[in-house]
């Protein structure tokens, strides 16, 4: 690669299949590696769960433990009446878990090191949290944004300052995936040219062996960290969801 950066650039991969406002749309390696992670994520749900064992498989138990971990964490962190969100909780993490996960394929490309994506996903959720809240409270959902027990003096200040921190949740949602997906395949990329730097240089190749280790063990972390941040961002839209159900 010419750049640590060209494994996240967007490339197309067909001719403009048509035209929006002006600017062809064609299918792109995001397009494509998004449609994988839907149609793994959708077989695995799909193939795991057709025997329903009563003995689960290694498969069936796998697709399990993701559905009762969601399931626990939604009901635990927006409370029961959450329920009836759970298939779109549980899409959430399992959408951005195997994008993650697809990520860290040679030759692939990292979908949630883009802020575009992450975003997408974010406003579809705060979507939901704001048509919910209305659906639930009515006009009354607006005291979302005015605390408990404030003077009557202070609530256009409060309500400013709450208004801000509510739209401001999307954007940091998106960013806290983006750059912790983003900084880490850049890291392995800068180790892995330290190994080739240390080969080229003839009488140093032996030392290649430290960074060749260091990123052994960081792209095992980063299989982990493609969990990890899916469960984050899950856990957060749950407790964001949590304020439509509940309010304060």
């Amino acid at each position: 690669m010419a750049s640590l950066l060209e494994e996240f650039e967007i490339q197309s991969l067909s001719k403009p299949l048509f035209s929006l406002a002006g600017h062809p749309v064609t299918f792109t390696n995001s397009s494509l590696f998004m449609f994988l992670a839907i149609a793994s994520a959708t077989a695995l749900m799909v193939l795991a769960m057709r025997p329903a064992a009563v003995i689960p498989g290694r498969w069936q138990m796998l697709a399990e433990t993701f559905h009762n971990m969601i399931a626990n964490m939604l009901e635990s962190t927006a409370g029961e009446q959450a329920r009836p969100f759970f298939p779109f909780i549980f899409s959430i993490f399992i959408f951005i878990f195997f994008c993650n996960l697809f990520g860290m394929l040679p030759f692939s490309l990292a979908v949630t090191s883009h802020i575009v994506v992450n975003l997408a996903i974010a406003l579809l959720l705060f979507v939901v949290i704001i048509v919910t809240g209305f659906a639930k409270h009515g006009l009354h959902f607006l005291h979302l944004f005015v605390p408990p027990g404030v003077p009557m003096i202070m609530v256009p200040i409060f309500a400013v300052l709450e208004l801000f921190s509510f739209l401001v949740r999307p954007f940091s949602l998106s960013i806290r995936l983006f750059a912790n997906m983003l900084a880490g395949h850049i890291l392995l990329g800068v180790f892995a040219g330290m190994c080739v730097s240390l080969v080229a240089a003839g009488w140093f190749a032996g030392l290649s062996i430290l960074p060749l280790g260091l990123n052994v063990a960081i792209t095992g972390f980063e299989f982990f960290v493609a969990f990890l941040q899916a469960y984050i961002y899950t856990v957060l839209a749950s407790v964001y969801l949590r304020d439509a159900l509940e309010m304060h």
